[in-house]
């Protein structure tokens, strides 16, 4: 049928989204993301506008598959507390592992990116970053913790998240990712019990 869209647009979302992972926004071409999606550059500007555009739907797509992860793995945090973090560390761990997607974030890439970057897309990283940290807090707030100690703790345990991501695109080992994830696990424990 004409004007029928003739390719699946989460495919080609996927594949741009591992190009713009890979190689960062700005060392991302058209012709680079044409080659990653198999679709030429009319294609891609008719479905998914300009380069700023497109990155920002890649964007969603990425906060919206890792988002609902965190989410689930937090959703036992009011009886089990350090159970659900330690969830939370592994959905980050699990991505780290996982040979089909390059190392690191695409949020914390683009947010140290984000001074060469549109005002759009350096908010939406801002913005997804916000989220993961009121997403902790929630969890965190539904504890016997003092709303303070949540929301520095929600503040620490995303910077941590952050840092596994940075670390593994230096090439980190498991081993040692798990160790920073053991301290500050062993600190909530700590402030926990503390409260009784």
């Amino acid at each position: 049928m004409a004007g029928k869209k003739q390719f699946d647009v989460d495919v080609a979302l996927d594949a741009a989204m591992i190009q713009f992972w890979r190689a960062g926004y700005a060392d991302t071409s058209v012709d680079d993301l044409s080659r990653a999606t198999g679709l030429n550059r009319s294609s891609l500007y008719s479905s998914f506008g300009d380069k700023d555009s497109f990155y920002l739907r890649c964007l969603d797509r990425y906060s919206a598959r890792y988002g609902s992860r965190y989410d689930e793995a937090l959703s036992r945090a009011s009886g089990e507390p350090v159970r659900a973090l330690r969830a939370f560390f592994e959905v980050t761990l699990r991505r780290i592992a996982d040979p089909e997607v390059p190392d690191g974030c695409l949020i914390a890439q683009t947010a140290m990116a984000a001074p060469v970057l549109s005002p759009a897309i350096a908010a939406r990283a801002h913005e997804a970053l916000g989220s993961q940290r009121a997403r902790l807090r929630a969890a965190l707030e539904s504890t016997r913790l003092p709303v303070d100690d949540a929301d520095a703790f929600a503040v620490h345990m995303a910077a941590v998240n952050q840092s596994l991501a940075v670390m593994s695109r230096a090439k980190a080992s498991q081993k040692q990712l798990r160790a920073v994830i053991d301290i500050s696990m062993g600190a909530l424990a700590h402030a926990l019990t503390a409260q009784g």
